[in-house]
């Protein structure tokens, strides 16, 4: 008899971390395991559920969908369901971005927009504006091409072969300031970088990928509006592309629908995916300008992507009743509470002796702590991991970085019972 085939958990080291734990059932902000715990998922589930496990309006959007059209191919074919949700992100979207091009998730949508961007200049006669200039701290996905703007981590440490050389410049990581301002003194100066690469190499440069105001797996970090608005400036005085990878922030994270939107700023292609389909059925998406669509027209412009599930129906449907439910339910309203009570509840910690900085922007709140290995192999992530888990709460640090990232639905209640258990967690983990 074959032996049984064993799941390979992502992310997860055999010999270092803790079984996986089963759950059997997901509803509302929680998690149901086999051994009788009830978990708050305080991350959601990687950043992806909006309005809790089960929401009835999306659940009962997928199985009529799944009675019509399971799925078609997207080349040479349509169908309502990719229509209706195109026509509702298009309420929320800023008018130039204008195209829509589906793909799985937020690795593709990233990919999309690279490839995009790359052979735009090919098709408009500038071939030699091909290379790409990322941030410092960023995290793109774990594809090859986003590994490659991603910054050199534990994820891309063991892929460098195989990842195509990018100028990287500096983050505002105000915190740790890469050019030794501190906030009161900031002029944003830490564009110059970026301003000296783009005056120098412009003619070869064809984007540049920000994740906008809210870097994610790169330490939760929460840029100032005015960085983001410099880098535009920045792109549109050198004739260089913007992409915008809200995978993360996108859909009211940040306390708007986009992050992009709390600047004022609009990007030359979008990335999207997580929270795209409520949180409940993988897919991506990246949305350009017309002008940036109209260079892929005429002989031997072809964009050569695709994936067999690019736009699935029922995916899609998904999506629709997502974005019906910001326009059903007091979303934003929700969002609003769980914004002031991090901010609330950052205040009451950020003089502990352990901690080293707080941050928080729309739903997300994040604590630094002091540590002598700072990164994800720091050795307080197992530790944090496991007290969270026994505590009762899905908390996954970012070694050591502690970030709570709610569904919206969560409760003031709920909400102020996660930050209590990070508190503990100081007093306990940490002394």
């Amino acid at each position: 008899m074959n032996a049984p085939l064993q799941i390979w958990h992502p992310f997860t080291n055999r010999a270092l971390d803790p079984a996986p734990l089963r759950v059997r059932k997901a509803e509302g902000v929680y998690l149901y395991t086999d051994d009788g715990r009830r978990l708050i998922d305080a991350i959601s589930s990687w950043w992806v559920n909006l309005h809790g496990h089960g929401h009835p309006a999306i659940v009962e959007a997928i199985a009529a969908q799944a009675a019509k059209v399971d799925h078609v191919l997207l080349a040479g074919f349509t169908h309502p369901a990719a229509e209706e949700l195109a026509a509702r992100l298009r309420a929320f979207l800023p008018a130039p971005l204008t195209h829509i091009f589906f793909s799985d998730d937020g690795s593709t949508a990233v990919e999309v927009a690279l490839k995009m961007a790359v052979q735009y200049w090919k098709n408009t006669g500038r071939p030699e504006k091909k290379e790409i200039v990322a941030l410092d701290h960023a995290y793109h996905g774990d594809t090859a091409g986003a590994m490659s703007v991603g910054a050199e981590s534990d994820f891309t440490e063991g892929f460098r072969s195989m990842l195509f050389p990018v100028h990287r410049v500096h983050s505002a990581y105000c915190f740790r300031c890469p050019v030794g301002n501190t906030r009161a003194e900031c002029d944003i100066d830490c564009t110059g970088k970026l301003r000296h690469l783009l005056e120098e190499k412009h003619g070869q440069i064809a984007a540049v990928i920000v994740e906008p105001l809210l870097q994610g797996a790169g330490g939760m970090i929460v840029h100032p509006v005015e960085f983001l608005q410099r880098v535009r400036r920045l792109c549109s005085e050198y004739g260089v592309l913007l992409i915008a990878d809200e995978v993360l922030t996108g859909f009211g994270r940040c306390g708007k629908m986009f992050a992009c939107e709390i600047a004022g700023v609009v990007p030359d292609l979008l990335c999207l995916s997580k929270g795209l389909t409520g949180g409940v059925l993988p897919m991506g998406a990246t949305i350009c300008t017309t002008e940036i669509q109209e260079a892929f027209a005429g002989p031997g412009r072809t964009f050569y992507h695709g994936h067999s599930y690019t736009g699935n129906p029922i995916a899609a449907a998904a999506g629709a009743a997502s974005l019906g439910i910001f326009e059903s339910e007091p979303v934003f309203e929700r969002i609003g509470t769980i914004a002031e009570i991090h901010r609330q509840r950052l205040d009451a910690i950020r003089n502990h002796p352990a901690v080293g900085d707080v941050r928080s922007i729309g739903t997300m709140a994040a604590v630094e702590l002091r540590a002598s290995d700072p990164g994800y192999s720091s050795r307080l992530r197992p530790i944090l991991y496991r007290f969270f888990l026994d505590a009762g709460v899905l908390l996954r640090p970012l070694g050591n970085i502690i970030y709570i990232l709610p569904p919206y639905v969560i409760t003031s209640e709920e909400l102020h019972s996660v930050h209590d258990c990070v508190t503990d967690a100081l007093r306990v983990c940490l002394g």
